[in-house]
């Protein structure tokens, strides 16, 4: 078997995908920024790099690495880091985002389509899995969960939110079968629900009562920028969730298509993190 680097394996997403091709009997290895002090499933051997030093990936991809799973976080794109993975690898999976949905000017879009761009031509064979928004960032909720008051912008706008396991079985998938390249995966949950309504499916799981408050546009605005810090994207989620309440983020069959069963839906998902709410 290959051996499969996991660039981002402390992430939602690599952290499962690294667990999984390790339980698969797949050499695996993770660049992590602190070797000594990542916590990795067993089996997974750690190599010290980061993305904005791209020379830095030089050891982990050396010895026989054939594919690379590359999560970017949110860091100028270095084309060296393709480079490098272009002379080392056959095969490089990409997580990126559903760009072809989001307008132009979206600034995680022209993130993702410039390493898609790079990906393209750098010569392995690729695979793009787009994630739909993660259910994951429903943890922003918390501590309003908590207190029993979910309060927020566009109650009714509808998500198809993913569980972060079936991106990573889908990543898997790609990384150590045949049949994937040149494939642009578009991941998503099983059904479209609005936000109230998944507000109430996250107390209803934990057993407390948990009530909506619709949040005026202009009072999430001020708020989200204050806690965020970035205005631009603040402005983007609210034109993206305001649009969904007008037509729902979209559903797809891919998880289905790929894995050869349903996705997992938002209640699993809840249960799975029900510690993090709590």
């Amino acid at each position: 078997m290959t051996k499969i680097l996991v660039i981002g394996a402390n992430g939602s997403v690599g952290r499962h995908v690294a667990a999984s091709l390790a339980e698969g009997g797949h050499e695996t290895r993770a660049l992590v920024r602190e070797p000594a002090t990542a916590v990795l499933p067993k089996g997974v051997e750690a190599f010290r790099g980061d993305l904005s030093a791209p020379e830095s990936l030089e050891p982990a991809l050396t010895g026989g690495v054939g594919a690379v799973y590359l999560m970017w976080p949110g860091l100028p794109v270095e084309p060296r880091v393709v480079e490098l993975i272009a002379r080392h690898a056959e095969r490089v999976v990409y997580l990126s985002a559903d760009v072809a949905d989001l307008a132009d000017d979206e600034p995680a879009v022209v993130f993702h389509q410039e390493v898609e761009r790079l990906i393209r031509r750098s010569g392995p064979r690729w695979t793009f899995v787009r994630a739909i928004d993660f259910a994951g960032n429903l943890l922003a909720w918390a501590d309003q969960v908590r207190g029993g008051v979910v309060r927020w912008p566009y109650g009714r706008a509808r998500r198809s939110l993913v569980h972060e396991r079936d991106i990573a079985d889908v990543v898997v998938r790609a990384l150590t079968e045949d049949g994937h390249d040149g494939a642009r995966y578009v991941v998503t949950g099983p059904e479209s629900l609005s936000h109230a309504e998944l507000a109430g499916i996250i107390g209803e799981e934990l057993g407390i009562g948990v009530r909506w408050e619709e949040l005026p546009p202009e009072t999430a605005r001020a708020e989200l920028t204050a806690a965020w810090g970035n205005a631009a994207f603040v402005e983007s989620r609210l034109r993206a969730w305001e649009s969904f309440t007008r037509e729902p983020e979209r559903v797809t069959d891919t998880v289905e298509r790929v894995l050869g069963r349903p996705p997992r839906d938002i209640r699993t998902w809840v249960r799975d993190h029900a510690a993090d709410f709590r």
